[in-house]
């Protein structure tokens, strides 16, 4: 109610400052990149707080009328003309440098700091416009690629919106069948690694007693979910997504349930890319859930591995003989994981491989290739098991020939394999999958790389 009641204030101040700048001087404005320039050197200027909101409201608008040519020379314009104060920081530098106090220092500090930033939180002040801004940045990464001349805007913008989207401010919230319509039909939409077919099949994985869904939302965009998981209870570890999914499965009474799974996590702006809420997310939902059922003792993902196959296709150096190398022709077959023979030796290979992928394999800067790989193992938790043949969707088998993994996450142990990766890059895994790494199946590989 108190949201409502501001958001309200805050769209009659600006309406009412929107009829001002209609009786001056607003209708002259042009309407490309240079006019929304000069509207925003004007918002920057100073103005009262109803022109003011009115007139980031009139920048926000004329920005969705650009076409992708007037939004890049918008944002090169803003590289280029709005950043530090050249003199008043030169100043401010020379005055520390004859003293080197904090108070300089500090005055160093918001000298060096660009106007843009600024002319963001500006923007940001009017109703909508955070959602406005977490949209532009989406169209910025989308012109970044190739294009280093805009690194030093994204970096002003991701430095605002972390702030802006800090934990404090994020609120989570259960979505089940009583949630509303708007909300759930985002939910279908946004779902990034299960796709959601229609309403019954949302209804099957948020209504049941054995299943969860819970979302992140933003107090500035109240009906726009940042990030949701999909989570399973069940009674053990689950090997494959199809069972979690299935239309005619049976429902686990809640009583039983020693093992939540989650089985989706889905980010769902572009425009926050970048700014992670999932560790957060994870976090609170496994308290939620303790809170609720105290009988969980077992908090593990069923995870795609999305880059695997392109890994195997590309990678000249895999540890793979030419047999082996022949055998992975197989996997070009339509339903090849029908024939339980070729799946059976298709799996003495790719079971070794996937061992490989996670625990040796590294880009050229030295990280792990997957990136859900990259978020779980970074959240402290354990690689388990690689579970073959876990996902045979069309998307599942394209991207990984089947394989899903595990990654556990043991409550006792997160802050351990958190800064085990992250200051040495050390992949926590279970005995099972170093056993597999150490080549037991068909034929032994050679793992013994530096």
């Amino acid at each position: 109610m108190a949201n409502a009641y501001f958001s309200d204030l805050l769209a009659t101040i600006s309406e009412r400052g929107r009829t001002l700048l209609r009786r001056g001087d607003s209708s002259n404005t042009k309407h490309d990149a240079d006019g929304l320039v000069e509207l925003c050197e004007a918002l920057l200027s100073g103005r009262g707080e109803a022109s003011g909101t009115a007139m980031a409201r009139e920048v926000l608008d004329l920005y969705q009328d650009l076409d992708a040519t007037g939004r890049r020379a918008f944002f090169e314009a803003l590289v280029r003309d709005f950043g530090p104060d050249r003199e008043r920081l030169t100043k401010a530098i020379e005055k520390w440098r004859a003293k080197s106090g904090d108070e300089d220092a500090s005055s160093v500090h918001f000298a060096s700091e660009p106007r843009r930033q600024e002319l963001i939180r500006r923007l940001n002040r009017t109703p909508g416009g955070t959602g406005d801004l977490v949209n532009m940045r989406a169209d910025l990464l989308g012109m970044m690629n190739g294009h280093a001349d805009l690194a030093a805007l994204d970096r002003d913008v991701v430095h605002l919106l972390s702030s802006w989207f800090n934990r404090g401010f994020l609120v989570l919230r259960r979505i089940d069948w009583s949630t509303p319509a708007n909300i759930l039909e985002k939910i279908i939409r946004y779902e990034a690694v299960h796709e959601i077919s229609d309403w019954d099949d949302l209804r099957r994985r948020i209504d049941p007693v054995d299943r969860r869904c819970y979302a992140f939302f933003h107090p500035a965009m109240v009906d726009e979910p940042l990030i949701f998981v999909e989570v399973a209870l069940t009674e053990a570890i689950p090997g494959a997504i199809a069972p979690l999914l299935a239309v005619d499965r049976q429902h686990l009474p809640i009583e039983r349930a020693r093992t939540a799974v989650f089985y989706s996590i889905s980010n769902t702006q572009r425009g926050l890319g970048g700014i992670s809420f999932g560790s957060f997310l994870i976090k609170q939902v496994v308290e939620e859930l303790r809170r609720e059922l105290p009988r969980l003792d077992s908090f593990v993902t069923l995870s795609p591995v999305p880059g695997f196959m392109q890994w195997v296709k590309q990678d000249k150096d895999l540890p793979l003989s030419d047999d082996d190398r022949e055998l992975l022709k197989q996997l070009d077959e339509p339903k090849w994981f029908e024939n339980a023979d070729v799946t059976a030796q298709l799996r003495a290979v790719l079971e070794p491989l996937a061992a490989h992928y996670f625990l040796k394999a590294r880009t050229s800067k030295g990280r792990l290739i997957d990136s859900v790989a990259r978020f779980h193992l970074g959240n402290g938790a354990r690689l388990e098991r690689i579970n073959w043949l876990g996902d045979l969707s069309s998307k599942g088998v394209r991207e990984s020939a089947g394989v899903m993994v595990n990654y556990l996450y043991r409550l006792d142990d997160i802050e351990k394999n958190h800064e085990a990766y992250a200051n040495d890059g050390e992949v926590v895994a279970s005995g099972a999958v170093k056993k597999l790494l150490k080549g037991e199946g068909r034929r032994l590989l050679d793992m013994r790389l530096s």
